[in-house]
């Protein structure tokens, strides 16, 4: 893969995933009934949803301004860990809710290891 074509790649596979985080973070300051009953199914409070939209906006800024996008994609991989927790504590199925946090991080990491020269020198990925 050429340099601009692994680029472009990684900023497509960047954007899914910051797209949907957007929204899910913009939608735990909406106020309405579905985070509520979300947020009262996984075990938290109700007034937890703006702490952590808040948390996952200021993960996701770091994460798309490149200079810190190593440690949003960091912050963000902690932050999705604790969305697999809470669906492992509550018992929701493992391939549609435990795994899609997953899904999210390996889509990030992708898309930044795609992009950022950086990351490459620091993971190189070699053929056998």
């Amino acid at each position: 893969m050429t340099g601009k074509t692994q680029y472009r790649t990684g900023i497509v596979l960047t954007a899914l995933p910051v797209m949907f985080l957007i929204f899910d973070s913009v939608i735990k300051f909406s106020g309405m009934p579905i985070v509520s009953q979300s947020m009262t199914e996984l075990g938290y409070p109700v007034d937890a949803a703006l702490t952590i939209g808040l948390i996952e906006i200021v993960c996701l800024a770091l994460y798309v301004v490149p200079r810190t996008s190593v440690l949003g994609a960091v912050l963000l991989t902690g932050y999705l860990g604790g969305a697999i927790a809470t669906h492992v504590r509550v018992g929701n199925p493992l391939f549609s809710h435990v795994l899609f946090p997953t899904y999210i991080a390996a889509l990030l990491w992708a898309g930044l290891f795609l992009r950022e020269q950086r990351l490459r020198v620091l993971l190189p990925l070699r053929a056998a």
